[in-house]
């Protein structure tokens, strides 16, 4: 597959994610839902390393990425998952629109990218004052259900930033599919301890929509997504697949809307865009506007 076709995939994928997750813990608790979503992705993701004919690599690169990725993969799921009963599923494409800010972060001192340079800084600043909006009083912070919740996305959103650059610098070629279930079963384990220590029971009566969401997740969320998400973070740097999440929260808020019926009121409006705007301005190089000019 072709990088540009998995980008756009991806982003298909991520602007409905947030959406699915609201609509898989409607029914089961959080931990079922993810643990659920989590076993449905290691089996998918299986049958197509069996019918790819690949084999799961074991090297010492390849164990290193593998837990990386899986414990980046539990911090991130479990704190989505947790937050998301409290979040609309709008915001919280948002709040993940924050990644490449930490990706750069965490690029900087890992990677040894050059990321933190004036423009990129001021698009950190003017996304944190949409941040800072989300957030005045009246906002998130006058109910502290949901002021949690997005504290657990925030921790997620670290997570993940984490995650990526982490794998980033092992530098491992295993294929994508490998990684995925590496990571998989990896987390498992965890997402098990959870499920058991925050309920353990089974649910009697899943209703069709959460079933059909934690499918959606299984499938195309996991073992896909994931697959696609490693594949490309192979083939670019770090904060160009973060960038992915400046396109997805636009695409999240309107299906939040529509099919959900969630409000995107002033203050979140106002909020969001602050927040793009920053993250449009840490992403615009120079150097490419020079180009696109010596193009004209």
């Amino acid at each position: 597959m072709s990088v540009p076709l998995a980008y756009a995939a991806i982003i298909l994928i991520w602007s409905t994610t947030p959406l699915a997750v609201r609509w898989s813990t409607e029914g089961p608790g959080f931990a079922f839902a993810v643990l659920a979503r989590m076993l449905i992705g290691m089996l998918v993701a299986l049958l197509l390393l069996r019918l790819g004919r690949h084999t799961l690599p074991l090297h010492a690169r390849a164990r290193r990425a593998y837990a990386v990725g899986g414990l980046g993969l539990f911090g991130t799921m479990a704190l989505t998952y947790w937050g998301a009963r409290r979040v609309d599923s709008g915001l919280i494409s948002v709040l993940f629109g924050l990644s490449p800010l930490v990706a750069s972060l965490f690029a900087a001192c890992w990677l040894g990218e050059r990321s933190l340079t004036p423009a990129r800084l001021a698009g950190m600043l003017l996304s944190l004052a949409g941040l800072a909006v989300v957030f005045m009083p009246g906002g998130v912070s006058g109910d502290g259900g949901r002021m949690a919740g997005v504290c657990a996305l925030l921790g997620a959103v670290v997570a993940s930033s984490a995650s990526m650059v982490g794998m980033k610098r092992i530098g491992d070629d295993s294929p994508p599919l490998a990684t995925t279930v590496g990571s998989i079963v990896v987390a498992l384990p965890l997402f098990v301890l959870v499920w058991l220590a925050t309920d353990g029971t089974l649910p009697g009566n899943v209703p069709l929509r959460t079933g059909g969401a934690i499918a959606y997740l299984g499938v195309f969320g996991s073992a896909i997504g994931f697959a696609l998400y490693f594949y490309v973070i192979r083939h670019l740097e770090a904060s160009r697949v973060a960038l992915i999440t400046l396109i997805t929260p636009a695409l999240a808020l309107l299906l939040g809307h529509w099919l959900n019926g969630e409000t995107v009121g002033p203050r979140l409006a106002a909020g969001s865009g602050l927040i793009l705007a920053g993250l449009a301005v840490h992403q615009l190089r120079p150097g490419d506007t020079r180009a696109r000019r010596h193009a004209d």
